[in-house]
């Protein structure tokens, strides 16, 4: 007896027999628990795109085991969608909302979007809020399935993620309309670097060299050649200080410190040579800067006593 068939979009045939094992893995498992004969279901290829679920007599019982093979099949198949359609949706929504905006880079957002919903680890804590919220929108597209599922014996997966599914197709579009403001945010960010680095490049230098040490977090100590510290004067280019001041957030106002020093050489003193504001400088003061990660010089200063040694330093 046929309980239900799916079909795949024409573009995902080959994924036809994976999603069939899928679905045969999530529905032996939640038999198992159900205390369910494991040989009630079987899964079956009707063709490169169709998929039958056939319940098998008599070990199959409507009343008693529908419930649990629809929950089941629902979701096998919100981990297919998600994983396996979500960037196809991705691609779509984002074609549809800017199909007349020649200046959106499609493919750029695309990326976007993926790092936002599968990116990076968030402050040191893992990957486990991105798992969460990966789970709950499986959570979200298997109920809405499995409501699908109670009152219909085909499901298309290219109708349902086009015309069904809203509550996902929202959230969707809604991290399509967050890609695209960190896009344009990022896209202004580097303009503004290259105009920083194109001053910094017409500059003349003040100074041979400064010592930029890095304590920690966000904090940053200037020195000089001779390791003693001192506070930059305000740069005196009017254009510069103003963007300085209104696009630079707290953190990066070292940036305006070392333009307005102009020295020869940067040599940064880090533990942490991969934070963004050390790629920053780097960036921006390209071949005058140097890293150090451990040195005579600074090490006192990493190692607690916070004292640096004049006579020990290395340029």
């Amino acid at each position: 007896m046929e309980l239900f068939t799916v079909t795949l979009p024409s573009n995902m045939e080959q994924s036809a027999a994976q999603l069939a094992a899928l679905m045969a893995e999530y529905t032996t498992n939640d038999l198992h628990i159900a205390n369910i004969e494991r040989n009630a279901i079987a899964y079956t290829l009707l063709s490169d795109k169709e998929i039958s679920c056939q319940a098998i007599l008599p070990y199959f019982q409507l009343a008693d085991h529908s419930q649990s093979v629809f929950q089941a099949a629902s979701k096998a198949l919100a981990e297919f969608i998600v994983t396996d359609m979500e960037p196809i949706i991705l691609a779509a929504i984002i074609r549809r909302k800017y199909r007349n905006n020649h200046a959106i880079d499609a493919p750029v957002i695309e990326k976007y979007c993926h790092e936002l919903l599968h990116g990076t680890e968030w402050d040191g804590l893992g990957t486990r809020f991105l798992d969460a919220d990966r789970q709950r929108r499986k959570s979200k597209v298997a109920d809405e399935i499995d409501r699908y599922l109670q009152e219909n014996s085909a499901l298309n997966l290219d109708g349902l993620t086009s015309f069904r599914l809203q509550s996902y197709r929202t959230e969707l579009a809604e991290i399509v309309d967050y890609a695209l403001d960190e896009y344009v945010l990022d896209k202004q960010y580097q303009e503004f670097i290259s105009l920083l680095k194109y001053f910094v490049g017409l500059q003349e230098s003040k100074v041979p060299i400064v010592h930029l040490v890095h304590k920690g977090s966000h904090e940053f100590v200037l020195y000089n050649e001779k390791f003693q510290p001192f506070e930059p004067k305000p740069h005196s280019d009017k254009l510069v200080a103003e963007m300085l001041e209104t696009e630079m957030n707290i953190e990066d106002m070292v940036i305006s410190s070392l333009i307005a020093v102009s020295p020869k050489h940067i040599m940064i003193h880090t533990r942490q040579e991969d934070m963004q504001v050390i790629r920053t400088i780097e960036t921006i003061f390209d071949n005058r800067v140097s890293v150090c990660t451990q040195c005579p010089a600074c090490s006192p200063c990493f190692e607690g006593n916070g004292t640096i040694q004049p006579d020990s330093r290395i340029y």
